[in-house]
């Protein structure tokens, strides 16, 4: 799998997953085509602004798209953190791709960018990515309100990584 910086090209890709209402069951709701153009113009601005943002991921040796993954910014409980994103294409899920690129923006964030804490966001029902983020070495530190619902924090510091 290769990660790249996202670009507006990427929208009908991405809509495979924002419009499928089974792959958005954990967010608010799916997305309209304006919502997900709107996703890669924040992207392109987080890369700008943070030098960092979420990624399109293909297969190597196709170049099929299969999701996202990456790093964002997010406000939580007043404070900024950096977290680890992941959403792919429900027809690749259970191969371990999520785990993949979740450990490669992990390791992005400590090597490359300096981070010495990254959290991600997952509702509480949503157990497979809270087992894709136990694989990449996060733990449940607690959980918050945020999105109007209940959000579990996971969170890593640099040096407690699991392979």
């Amino acid at each position: 799998m290769v990660l790249r910086l996202m670009e507006m090209a990427d929208v009908d890709d991405l809509m495979g997953i924002f419009s499928d209402p089974v792959a958005m069951r954990y967010y608010p709701n799916t997305k309209s085509r304006q919502e997900t153009e709107e996703w890669v113009r924040r992207a392109q601005e987080s890369y700008r602004d943070h030098g960092f943002g979420l990624w399109v991921a293909v297969l190597e040796d196709s170049g099929e798209f299969v999701g996202q993954c990456g790093l964002t910014v997010q406000e939580v409980e007043g404070k900024n953190e950096v977290e680890i994103g992941y959403l792919f294409l429900r027809r690749f899920w259970g191969r371990g791709l999520a785990t993949e690129a979740a450990r490669a923006a992990r390791d992005h964030g400590y090597h490359t960018l300096g981070y010495a804490r990254l959290i991600s966001l997952i509702d509480p029902g949503n157990l497979a990515s809270r087992r894709v983020a136990e694989k990449v070495g996060l733990t449940l530190e607690k959980e918050v309100e945020k999105w109007g619902k209940r959000i579990c924090v996971y969170a890593i510091r640099k040096g407690r990584s699991a392979t």
